[in-house]
């Protein structure tokens, strides 16, 4: 059976953190899953935390992304699109299937909460690392 969203109130202490998976970034930062699911229309939901100058590689989500800040200073970047700072209280929507990518600036790092749904078993598709340079 696939995983699915809890049934009931569920507390997720912080402190579950794990490193991002290789391949998603130009160094590996941490992530905390706050809400788990492969069921279609049901959303994830994760907190990252990236070091100075850590920046995802290309990426769409099938049912678009909901990016809340909670601190330091970030970049978001649609692909084509010029860069755009980003701090602590602002929210970002990317549209499905738009190609962007997010990280943390030079000089400080980046938090935030990220919240996609899940269409046919997947909430991220990445692109290759040849998409990378803007």
């Amino acid at each position: 059976m696939s995983a699915a969203n809890p049934e009931t109130m569920t507390i997720r202490r912080a402190g579950n953190a794990i490193r991002s998976p290789e391949g998603i970034s130009n160094a590996p930062f941490w992530v905390e899953m706050l809400l788990d699911s492969q069921i279609e229309g049901e959303n994830t939901a994760m907190r990252a935390t990236l070091e100075p100058g850590t920046v995802t590689n290309w990426h769409t989500h099938p049912r678009g992304q909901l990016l809340y800040v909670l601190s330091g200073v970030g970049l978001v970047q649609r692909k084509h699109e010029p860069a755009e700072e980003v701090r602590a209280g602002d929210a970002v929507w990317f549209a499905p299937h738009e190609l962007h990518r997010h990280g943390a600036t030079a000089d400080s790092p980046f938090s935030y909460l990220s919240i996609q749904g899940i269409e046919k078993g997947r909430f991220v598709d990445w692109h290759d690392g040849k998409e990378q340079q803007p």
